[in-house]
């Protein structure tokens, strides 16, 4: 193969939640100012964290960003984002979760919302959460 070679891009992998309400809607936070993407509305979750599986990240993230208490069997995976971002390329796998203990919160300042699934359309998300509305879409409906 000829041309050019592209610098391989740092992976990173961050793991993410549709938290789904009683009435179907799915939560959503919203950047912060400061924050790489601020602004921008995106599914709870983070970094996976060196020696920790996907579903620990996001029993920590959950209790550290939202204040709730998931259990793994709660966490069912659903699909996965890959974006290539100028500096990196993002691999994220999306989990639904329906059950958990306490009441969402913004720990860190972060504006919250439900959204019913095809709504969330209209928000201003992520390149990469933003290919995975249609799969909510299609398991949630409305």
């Amino acid at each position: 193969m000829s041309g050019p070679e592209t610098p391989a891009l740092r992976l990173l992998l961050v793991v993410a939640v549709a938290l789904v309400d009683v009435d179907g809607r799915v939560l959503v936070s919203e950047r912060p100012a400061g924050k790489q993407l601020a602004g921008l509305w995106e599914f709870p979750g983070g970094k996976v964290e060196a020696g920790e599986r996907p579903e620990e990240t996001l029993i920590r993230e959950l209790s550290e960003e939202l204040g709730i208490r998931v259990e793994e069997p709660c966490l069912a995976p659903l699909t996965f984002a890959s974006h290539a971002y100028p500096d990196f390329h993002l691999l994220m796998p999306l989990y639904v979760c329906r059950r958990w203990s306490g009441t969402p919160r913004p720990m860190e300042g972060q504006a919250l919302k439900w959204v019913r699934p095809k709504a969330l359309r209209d928000l201003a998300m992520p390149p990469a959460d933003a290919p995975l509305i249609p799969f909510l879409v299609e398991l949630l409906g409305s």
